[in-house]
């Protein structure tokens, strides 16, 4: 246990090497959760009807100066499904379309896909993005090679969930842009792993977690749009902002920023949360991103050679997450083994489909090489 892990509620007598799934928040910005959480409570009506809007906008600021954004262009969401959601039910499409996506597209969005598809008779079409992979060129040539005339939009992760895969999404996003394709990013793993300047990356939607790498509470995502796309964008509750008189406003902040009484709270905490984690380093995110990074490079080098298996995608390729290849068999029971009789907290994801399963880990400031080992040494135990 390094003296990092203080500032978290962390079990310390589990190893936690999945941060990447739900994140963990620091003590400190609970702290402040908590505070606004009073306030809230101590007068519910001028929190939530005369000062909400305000707190609100300052939280939008903060994180739009983190991610390279107009405030403009960013709303509020619980969760990046959720943003995900709001951009393919709003969007109209026809049988004549076709929605674009890939073979590692996260379950969740590839639902939503697959119902506006099944709603408006458009056609799903799925590049194949091998893994193991060799370069990230394979998924530039695997993703233009589906592109058609009647493509109309392409759903992409930014970093993928299950095989931990940092995507060439720049490259993506201009390749599709000039040949006139909108593109929503599924970008939930992106913010605080890996530099992220929206403006520059130019994609048309992107819908992305704070809970995640920023270490914010839970409840607390973002979903951006281009400003010229926002009058066809709804959030997926259509409250009083849909009628608003308002003209001081937008409409796209004027609709998601209220949707009905929640505890908004986690919004209001994120810039809280980018703060406390820069301040934990004295290079700020840059050092804290270099460091996750290198942390799961040397993890995953370490587990391979443990395990015996060959590393299934370059370093380039590689964030905050990495995953192994495991000898096939049940990725429930594995997992549940892997906490039950080790305490060790570690998502086996079956990859492409069960039997076939891998180990993903998450490289986080307070975890250590020592649980790595550890996990190796796990595995080798159960396994054989």
């Amino acid at each position: 246990m390094n003296h990092i892990f203080k500032h978290w509620m962390l079990d310390p007598d589990v190893a936690f090497l999945n941060h990447g799934s739900f994140g963990a928040c620091p003590i400190a910005v609970l702290r402040v959760q908590e505070e606004f959480r009073n306030r809230l409570e101590r007068q519910p009506l001028r929190f939530l009807g005369r000062e909400f809007e305000g707190l609100l906008d300052r939280a939008r600021d903060g994180l739009a100066e983190f991610v390279g954004a107009s405030s403009e262009e960013l709303v509020f969401v619980p969760n990046a499904t959720t943003g995900v959601n709001a951009v393919l039910r709003s969007l109209t499409f026809s049988p004549t379309d076709e929605l674009l996506t890939t073979s590692q597209e996260y379950n969740a969005c590839r639902n939503a896909l697959d119902f506006v598809a099944d709603r408006s008779g458009a056609k799903v079409v799925v590049a194949d993005i091998p893994f193991p992979i060799a370069s990230p060129s394979q998924v530039i040539e695997a993703v233009l090679a589906k592109v058609t005339e009647r493509t109309r939009l392409a759903l992409i992760d930014h970093v993928v969930s299950q095989t931990g895969l940092v995507f060439p999404i720049a490259q993506i996003v201009q390749t599709l842009s000039e040949r006139g394709i909108d593109t929503l990013i599924d970008g939930a793993h992106a913010p605080g792993m890996v530099d992220l300047n929206l403006t520059n990356l130019g994609a048309t939607y992107y819908a992305s977690t704070c809970h995640k790498w920023l270490c914010a509470p839970k409840g607390a995502a973002f979903l951006y749009v281009k400003k010229e796309k926002q009058a066809e964008i709804r959030p997926l509750t259509i409250s009083h902002g849909a009628n608003s008189p308002r003209r001081d406003r937008s409409t796209f902040h004027l609709e998601f920023d209220w949707m009905g009484t929640d505890d908004p709270t986690a919004y209001l905490t994120v810039p809280s949360a980018i703060a406390y984690m820069g301040s934990l380093l004295p290079g700020g995110w840059d050092e804290i991103r270099a460091k996750n990074r290198d942390k799961a490079i040397a993890a995953r080098k370490q587990l391979c050679e443990m395990l015996n298996v060959a590393p299934p995608c370059p370093e380039e390729m590689i964030g905050a997450l990495a995953t192994i290849p495991l000898p096939n068999g049940s990725y429930v029971e594995l997992q549940d083994a892997l906490l039950e009789k080790f305490n060790i907290e570690v998502p086996i994801v079956p990859f492409p489909q069960a039997p076939q399963r891998l180990v993903r880990i998450s490289a986080q400031l307070y975890n250590t090489p020592e649980q790595y080992e550890y996990l190796g040494n796990s595995l080798l135990t159960l396994i054989q």
